[in-house]
């Protein structure tokens, strides 16, 4: 079951980095490298108005319980538990799901076998949350994922 899930999160979050790109929202480099933080301030409006409560407990959720990053502190694996100073709210969320992404991808939460699997699991259903709500609240991003036409 996480597995299937840890697909479509990775299938989602690629989705919506191509719409992000192909949409205009990424860095003006020759990068190809979506703009996550200028996407938070473009759907702003979305964490102001929308009171789904799927969605509100997913904002609750990674602001309550943010995944850590993993860093190296003397040259030994951890979870780095400082907390995010940021006060955008929409950044931080943005930053937080981008930490899951990082996490999953880059090996630290899975070597084989998953590290607390209940808890990436609430992290990713939480985020898929936040993407889709997220991505149906711009319309150029919305246009992006449902019709394929960039």
């Amino acid at each position: 079951m996480i597995d299937n899930l840890c697909y479509e999160f990775f299938r989602e979050f690629a989705r919506y980095e191509y719409c992000l790109k192909v949409t205009g929202l990424r860095y003006d480099t020759k990068e190809a490298k979506a703009n996550w933080d200028s996407y938070a301030a473009e759907v702003a409006h979305v964490f102001e108005s929308l009171k789904s409560p799927e969605f509100l407990a997913a904002i609750d959720y990674f602001l309550k319980s943010p995944p850590k990053k993993q860093i190296v502190k003397d040259g030994i694996l951890t979870w780095d538990t400082t907390p995010l100073e940021e006060k955008n709210i929409p950044l931080k969320i943005f930053i937080l799901i981008r930490r899951v992404r990082n996490s999953l991808f880059h090996g630290g939460k899975f070597n084989g076998n998953w590290f607390d699997p209940e808890r990436s699991e609430e992290l990713m259903r939480h985020a898929l949350t936040i993407l889709k709500a997220c991505g149906q609240g711009h319309p150029e991003v919305n246009k992006a994922y449902t019709d394929n036409q960039f």
